[in-house]
């Protein structure tokens, strides 16, 4: 599969390539290859007599996608979402210039050394840890020089925009009244039942539909798929594992598990001999075997007065927070068990264990037996994969290697970039489906690695281009979308009906549902849409009430606002809205200035 890149790779005009790439790279850095290989010089479009070219454009869009900020199908349309933003960030870099804003060379320097990612473990600024993150990303250190300069004066510029603007103490009030509002309404939403008789959908409105929404009823690009996948666990599930082994490993786990532990701890030094601390440990360890309780022992010799009126109780432990003389006893006995002396720092020991925290041996057999059979066939597994490697690289077909390696070779339906089910699904499956080598040219795929433990090789069987589907195969469902459309449009017709019947002071036998003093945060069972019209409608006079009809996509509702008040207050609630309100305050002025610019400035697009 991948010999004819090797064979290509050997020309002359493939090493002419791959020296200019090494050098540019070298030399001006990654972004340079889009001017060697691209259209550098090409123009796009010009600013105030400035142009923006194909480069520039390329750079921002590679950035987007190698952030993993936009998906790789819609790099087409980002494209123009970058020109446009490019010509924008022209237009605020010349009004900031045109003003008199600048950054200096110093303040730039001090930025990028104060960044948080571009300093060490010791909050230092590194510089190979600088080029790196640029490089990840697509900048050169000037590049990222440029760019912060312009982020800068466009912050200014912002920042001016918004100190300009403001809140009047009248409208705060104003915001939080609405924010505190309560409202009692009645709503009640209508079905198909509600209509005189169900809509009828005819040919003639299908068709038309279907020509008018051809779009949403496109087949992808799709393939049929051969693969096979090598799984250890499937290796694994034939292997005999004894009883022996498995309360072997059940056991061992007891060697690393947490455990609730105990002690008794008798210190010596000043006031206490070793050989008098050593005689204590021993007048204690005969009690022990006399039938002594632990508990009572530590209440009566431990010198840990912390824990002694405890029984010596130290809670659960787990390796690495006591010392190591400490820790090895500890986790060397068995639940219930009692140390021989240990010494440390603070004296001498009696280590008890009263509980380990490990799951008990039926729950953990059928994990244990997995994890055993398949370390068992570990090296036959690793044996297989790299036949895969060879085999698969080789091959013409792909039913040869499963016959060889033992494999089942399975075959998918059809299949598109997205929407493919199981083993298809997993990441990178059907990037390999669709590349130039395996669509393409018919090789066989790479060995994919889903995880440790299971390899995949795929190969296309058959290809269809992306296609409208015929109306015939489709028919169910423009019925079903005619059918949806023409019942909402009833359904408000019959609403606003029922709206001018109730408002002229018609009596109707409607089922509705009350809702009583609910605020605009405080209604989770009651549809969106019914409750922002809810609000939206006037306030009734004394006595009255309000009619008015809410739709969110084919639902569609009647409502009946009976009165209005005010709830508690929430400060937190009310700041956060009047902030928002700001935002939004300030961002309006931004795309004011904004498209004043554009209005003004000498745009040309190519």
């Amino acid at each position: 599969m991948l010999q004819s890149i090797r064979d290509r790779s050997q020309s002359w005009i493939a090493k002419i390539i791959i020296g200019a790439v090494i050098v540019t790279m070298a030399l001006f850095g990654v972004e340079s290859l889009i001017g060697l290989f691209g259209q550098s010089g090409d123009e796009v479009a010009t600013v105030n007599g400035e142009p923006i070219n194909r480069q520039q454009v390329e750079l921002n869009v590679q950035r987007a996608m190698r952030s993993n900020q936009v998906p790789a199908d819609q790099e087409r349309a980002l494209r123009g979402e970058v020109l446009e933003g490019l010509i924008s960030d022209r237009l605020m870099i010349d009004y900031a210039k045109n003003g008199g804003l600048a950054v200096s060379d110093n303040q730039l320097d001090q930025l990028i050394v104060s960044r948080p990612e571009f300093q060490n473990a010791d909050g230092q600024f590194d510089q190979e840890l600088f080029r790196s993150r640029l490089s990840s990303v697509g900048y050169t250190p000037l590049s990222f020089r440029e760019q912060l300069s312009r982020d800068v004066m466009r912050g200014h510029i912002q920042q001016g925009l918004i100190a300009s603007d403001f809140t009047l103490p009248g409208e705060r009030e104003r915001l939080a009244e609405l924010q505190r509002q309560t409202r009692s309404f009645r709503y009640h939403r209508l079905t198909e039942a509600d209509l005189e008789a169900p809509v009828e959908v005819s040919q003639a409105e299908m068709t038309a539909y279907y020509n008018e929404h051809q779009q949403e009823f496109l087949r992808p690009e799709q393939v049929k798929l051969g693969y096979i996948v090598l799984d250890q666990e499937a290796m694994a599930a034939d292997i005999e594992v004894s009883e022996e082994d498995l309360r072997e490993a059940w056991e061992a786990q007891a060697e690393n598990a947490d455990r609730q532990i105990s002690h008794i701890m008798v210190t010596f030094g000043d006031e206490r001999s070793r050989d008098e601390a050593e005689a204590r440990i021993e007048a204690i360890k005969a009690r022990l075997a006399d039938g002594d309780a632990f508990d009572d022992l530590a209440a009566e010799f431990s010198d840990d007065t912390s824990t002694s009126d405890d029984g010596g109780d130290l809670g659960v432990i787990t390796r690495g927070i006591f010392g190591e003389a400490f820790e090895e006893a500890a986790f060397a006995l068995d639940e219930g068990q009692v140390s021989e002396a240990v010494e440390t720092d603070n004296g001498l020991h009696l280590i008890k264990v009263t509980e380990i925290d490990r799951a008990d041996f039926a729950s953990e057999r059928d994990r244990l037996r997995d994890q055993l059979a398949q370390a068992q066939v570990r090296d036959a597994f690793n044996d297989k994969a790299q036949q895969l490697i060879d085999e698969s690289f080789a091959a013409d077909d792909l039913q040869s290697v499963a016959d060889d390696l033992g494999l089942e070779r399975q075959t998918s339906d059809w299949v598109g970039r997205e929407g493919a089910e199981g083993v298809l699904a997993e990441p990178g499956v059907m990037d390999q489906a669709f590349s130039d080598e395996v669509l393409g040219e018919g090789f066989n795929s790479e060995v994919i690695e889903l995880d440790g433990s299971r390899r995949l090789v795929l190969r296309v069987l058959d290809h269809r281009d992306a296609a409208t589907l015929p109306l015939e195969q489709v028919k169910d469902q423009v019925e079903a979308a005619v059918r949806q459309a023409k019942t909402r449009d009833a359904l408000i017709e019959l609403a606003e009906e029922r709206v001018s019947q109730l408002q002229g002071g018609q009596s109707l036998d409607i089922d509705w549902q009350r809702v009583d003093s609910i605020s605009r945060q405080d209604a989770p069972s009651v549809p969106d849409a019914v409750l922002t019209t809810a609000f939206k409608l006037p306030h009734p006079e004394e006595g009255q009430v309000v009619y008015g009809r809410a739709v969110d996509g084919a639902d569609v509702s009647l409502i009946a606002l009976e009165s209005i008040g005010q709830g508690e207050g929430n400060q937190q609630m009310e700041q956060f809205v009047a902030s928002m309100a700001e935002r939004l305050r300030a961002q309006a002025v931004l795309d004011g200035l904004l498209t004043h610019l554009r209005d003004t400035g000498e745009i040309e697009r190519y």
